[in-house]
């Protein structure tokens, strides 16, 4: 199977926000990304790559950033500030990077700005009562933590007290770091709604929030710009079943839009061919509820593997099989069968064919109904 088109990789991540219904029209979040500064896109760059641990990508987002206006000493605030949100190992892991990225721009004669440095904190400093003064604005009202007070305590004096007071980032410039960082962690949400409205609150601008995700995509893949995205509309649309709304996280590719095939499938698929001209497999992306018709492989074996989310195969006749990661399935040759994304799930497969006969083709047939499709869990 193959697409007629050929988009690009950032219209793809805007059809899937658009098709899953809460994210803005795709050329508002266009016309919103100019308005971010390149400095601000490499801040959210940096903190989504440290937190999937993805080194090739930080390099990447370091080195753009600190051609783009970011500082040496602001590289090196963000990524400290973020081991109390994705751990110290990630956080040493980052910062080593830096060293690796500036050691390699020095020895290129590469110019490097290195900025300044937090002012200095007075002698009679008082860590808790600033921390929750600053807890307090970013929360919106006074926040106490008495299940765990010995957290409360951490949270004020150490997190709020005596990071987010350092003035080498400003309190907008760590929330955009603090938000792309927890948009990257999956099982975070709730932190995550809680930040975005925290950002709102330490300056950041709902357009500057509204095109991030697009920068996430672009940076760090579609998982961490879904999570965002549905957390944006939660909090700045109120729009409350986007929180719950399944998220495609996935190191394989989504592909096009499967379009060719289009008329044979219920709800939304993409195609990415992995060299399937030499005989490679295809990975299908389905997003939730999306199923292909009843078909039959005439004269060749179909061979499924699914590699992420959850979905389903069926032969006719027979119960329906889950597909979870490492799942193979065996699609005989003459078999009636379908297979697709679970209701609350994305589901990648790769696809081939074996035992290929010279009377080799595919037939479509009816739908899989509502009816068949809703009696699975």
């Amino acid at each position: 199977m193959h697409s007629t088109h050929n988009k690009s990789r950032l219209h793809i991540a805007l059809a899937l926000l658009f098709i899953k219904g809460f994210i803005i029209a795709s050329t508002i979040m266009a016309q919103n990304i100019t308005q971010i500064s390149p400095r601000i896109q490499a801040l959210a760059a940096i903190a989504s790559a440290e937190a999937k641990g993805d080194t090739a990508t930080l390099r990447r987002a370091l080195g753009y950033g600190l051609d783009n206006g970011l500082t040496v000493s602001e590289a090196k605030e963000a990524l400290s500030q973020l081991y109390a949100y994705t751990g110290f190992p990630r956080s040493l892991n980052a910062l080593g990077t830096l060293q690796s990225v500036l050691q390699q721009r020095e020895a290129d004669d590469t110019p490097t700005e290195a900025g300044r440095e937090a002012s200095p904190l007075p002698a009679d400093y008082d860590a808790l009562a600033r921390g929750t003064e600053v807890q307090t604005r970013l929360t919106g009202r006074a926040f106490n933590y008495a299940f765990a007070p010995q957290t409360d305590y951490y949270l004020k004096a150490h997190l709020f007290g005596d990071i987010f007071v350092r003035d080498n980032l400003t309190e907008a410039d760590r929330e955009v770091v603090t938000v792309s960082a927890i948009s990257a962690l999956p099982g975070c949400e709730p932190q995550l709604r809680a930040h975005v409205a925290g950002a709102r609150n330490m300056g950041v601008a709902d357009e500057t929030l509204r095109a991030l995700p697009v920068v996430l995509a672009k940076w760090t893949g579609q998982g961490g710009a879904d999570r965002l995205s549905a957390a944006l509309a939660a909090v700045l649309d109120g729009d409350a079943q986007a929180a719950t709304a399944p998220v495609l996280d996935s190191p394989w590719p989504i592909g096009e839009p499967n379009t060719a095939y289009a008329q044979y499938f219920i709800g939304q698929s993409y195609l990415a061919p992995l060299d399937a001209a030499n005989g490679g497999p295809v990975n299908v992306t389905f997003e939730p509820r999306c199923r292909n018709n009843w078909h039959v492989h005439h004269d060749a074996v179909q061979v499924l593997v699914c590699v992420n989310g959850r979905g389903w195969y069926q032969e006719w006749g027979k119960p329906a099989i889950e597909l979870k990661p490492g799942i193979t399935v065996c699609v005989p040759a003459e078999v009636k069968h379908w297979h697709g994304a679970a209701r609350d799930s994305w589901m990648q497969h790769l696809t081939y064919h074996t035992h290929v006969g010279p009377a080799s083709s595919n037939e479509w047939l009816e739908p899989v109904t509502d009816e068949v499709y809703d009696r699975l869990p």
